[in-house]
Order: C-alpha cells, then sequence, then structure tokens
C-alpha cells in the first residue's frame, strides 16, 4: 500500500501542477514505476474539467463555451504540459530537413507556425467533440475522464517501445517502465473506457487511441529514431483528440 501511495505521489506531482512534493525516499526508478498509475491521475484530470463543464452547462453557457473553460481549466491542472510537448514535435517533424534539425527545433522553447496550427487542431477538436455533446452533462464528464486515463496510457507504452532518441532528456531520463507497469496502465484505460463509455464506444475509443499513438511512435522512429518527452506528450494529445471524438460519435 506504501508503495502504491508513493507511486500516485509521484504521478500526480509529474502529470500536474498540484502542490505534491516529489517523496524523498523515491527510489532511481521511481517515475517509470509509478506510469503504472498515470491513467489513474488522467482519469482525475479529465474529471476535474469535466466538473468545470457540467458546471459551465449548469449555469447557462453555450456548450462550445463550456467545452472551452473545460479545456483551459485542464491546461491550467497540467500546465500544459502535453500541449507544449505536441507543439514542439509539429515544428521539429515540420520544419527539421534531418534528424538533428529536427531536435533542435524540438529543443527550442519558441512555437513556430506548424507548432501553433497544431495546437488550435487540437483544442479545436477537442473543443467540438464536447460540444457535439450537447447538454448531457454526464457524457461530458465521462468522456473528459476516459480521455484523460486513455490517453495517459501512451506514456509508459511509447517508453517500453520505442528507444531514447538522445541520451538526455526527460524521455531517457524517465526510464524504461516494466512490461508489468505498462499492461497495469492499460488496463486501466481499458477498465475507465468500458465503464465510463460503454462496450462498443469504450472499444472504438481505445483503437482510435491506439492508433493514434501508433502513428506518433511510428513517425518519431522515422524522423528521430525514437522518443522524447515531447513525443510522449504529442501521443497524448493525439490519442485524447481520438478518445473525445469517439465519445462524440456516440
Amino acid at each position: 500500500m506504501n508503495d502504491l501511495l508513493r507511486d500516485l505521489r509521484i504521478a500526480a506531482c509529474f502529470l500536474t501542477r498540484l502542490p505534491v512534493r516529489w517523496p524523498p525516499d523515491a527510489p532511481a526508478d521511481a517515475l517509470a514505476r509509478s506510469m503504472r498509475l498515470f491513467p489513474l491521475v488522467g482519469a482525475g484530470i479529465g474529471l476535474a474539467a469535466g466538473l468545470i463543464w457540467a458546471l459551465a452547462l449548469w449555469l447557462g453557457a453555450p456548450a462550445l463555451v463550456a467545452a472551452l473553460l473545460a479545456l483551459a481549466a485542464q491546461a491550467l491542472l497540467t500546465g500544459a504540459l502535453h500541449e507544449d510537448g505536441l507543439a514542439d514535435v509539429a515544428d521539429g517533424f515540420g520544419g527539421g530537413s534531418s534528424r538533428e534539425r529536427a531536435l533542435e527545433i524540438m529543443r527550442d522553447s519558441r512555437i513556430g507556425s506548424y507548432g501553433t496550427l497544431a495546437l488550435v487542431l487540437s483544442v479545436g477538436l477537442r473543443a467540438a467533440a464536447l460540444a457535439a455533446l450537447g447538454w448531457d452533462l454526464w457524457a461530458g464528464v465521462a468522456a473528459l475522464a476516459a480521455a484523460g486515463a486513455v490517453s495517459r496510457a501512451t506514456c509508459p507504452a511509447l517508453l517500453a517501445w520505442l528507444p531514447p532518441a538522445r541520451p538526455d532528456g526527460l524521455g531517457a531520463g524517465a526510464g524504461r517502465p516494466s512490461s508489468e507497469a505498462v499492461f497495469t496502465a492499460l488496463g486501466l484505460a481499458l477498465c475507465f473506457a468500458l465503464l465510463l463509455l460503454g462496450l462498443r464506444h469504450g472499444l472504438a475509443a481505445l483503437v482510435l487511441a491506439a492508433l493514434a499513438a501508433w502513428a506518433v511512435a511510428g513517425l518519431a522512429r522515422r524522423r528521430i529514431g525514437g522518443h522524447t518527452g515531447d513525443v510522449l506528450g504529442a501521443a497524448q494529445q493525439l490519442a485524447e483528440v481520438a478518445v473525445l471524438c469517439a465519445a462524440a460519435a456516440a
């Protein structure tokens, strides 16, 4: 139980801006071990955004306004961690003619045209998917919680599947999660998707999210030879878009 609570604390510390301190007794592989609980923390992030969505709708806000408020609250809670990764990957892969140039661009904190467009599309698609749910308060809360859980299960999976693209940085420093951590994360994502979205649409969301993460991983392998922290963020964003679109289609 102590190990479980410590892993949950580390996962929350890494994925959110909540005032959670890194455990002083954490082992060197603490982050990789805690990734088994990333979907649980992701579901909590999605639930918090979902409550903002429901509150805005209850107060009479249009569905699109409620969706944008929910996404803004989610970005504040996470510090836009994954959005930053998506923008960097879009700029690096779009503007880098070589592996070295792509990695150099991804290190640059400035956002270019590719990154800006990627963020606009990510926020726009997620907001449109939520708005399509209309006035169904539960549907929005469930979709955001499921998207938060499923999308963050892609992180340990990609870390285990791809080699690090460079010897330093978050992607290499996090370490490779064990098979147990990967399958635990995937199992949690499966449970959240089926419980919150139902059998048919939960499976559809899982398939679409897996395809999105697989596409990012395949592109990263070809362009830079592996993963970085930015690649993980991009995979999370596209997987979240996929889940919300599947929920809207339902």
